[in-house]
């Protein structure tokens, strides 16, 4: 019974964070696009705060549970941009950073909680609600990297494989994306196996980068605290 409550806790802390991180990510897309001349998601409603604009339920439940999920994909017309390669990649990228720059901002909020909890006392209702602060900055923290790190690989339909189209030759974007569905395919069986049949390798590189981006986002901030 204790292990469904410590569950059920983790949903409560996690939950609205997804939402942030997940909203925050699409609107960074919406934005980057519009500063760069296309107007489709401002039409499409998309330049919102209102995470119902942006959710995807699947990707929003992958994130909750494994750390690593996306949201319904903002619209972009290429069309727009006057250098669309690059333009694009750019809009790209905006996701992730957008991700990045929150997981460092929580990384403070991180490091102030540790601090704080480390000065509560050790029993009593103070305690709890600081052990649980704590817990939401870290997991906010966690799953901002997460959300970036994972979006940065290059392979569609993530926000890594717009990069990379945007610097490969025309003739071997067209093979990419002649079986860009099959190579998407791929890659979420691959990560739905990972764990139980191929030795964990894919969620194994995937932790290693999260906790090296997390260690230096709070490095800094725990020499002005501790």
């Amino acid at each position: 019974m204790e292990w469904l409550l410590e569950f059920l806790l983790e949903i409560a802390i996690s939950a609205p964070i997804v939402l942030i991180a997940l909203t925050v990510h699409e609107l960074s897309h919406g934005l980057a696009a519009y500063w760069l001349g296309d107007p489709t998601a401002k039409y499409a409603g998309r330049l919102t705060l209102n995470p119902l604009k942006h959710l995807d339920p699947i990707g929003a439940i992958c994130l909750l549970l494994f750390r690593y999920g996306w949201a319904k994909p903002v619209p972009v017309n290429t069309r727009y941009f006057k250098k669309p390669r690059l333009y694009m990649a750019l809009t790209s990228l905006a996701g992730p950073l957008s991700n990045l720059l929150l997981g460092f901002l929580g990384a403070f909020f991180y490091v102030l909680s540790v601090y704080v909890y480390s000065q509560a006392p050790s029993d009593g209702f103070l305690n709890v609600v600081c052990q649980i602060w704590k817990i939401f900055n870290e997991y906010f923290v966690f799953l901002n990297i997460s959300l970036a790190i994972f979006n940065l690989l290059p392979i569609p339909p993530l926000d890594g494989s717009n990069i990379l189209f945007s610097f490969l030759p025309e003739a071997a974007l067209s093979v990419i994306r002649k079986y860009q569905h099959y190579i998407s395919l791929a890659f979420f069986v691959i990560l739905l196996l990972d764990t139980r049949i191929l030795g964990g390798y894919v969620t194994y590189f995937l932790s290693v980068a999260v906790n090296w981006v997390f260690d230096l986002f709070v490095m800094p901030f725990t020499f002005i605290f501790f």
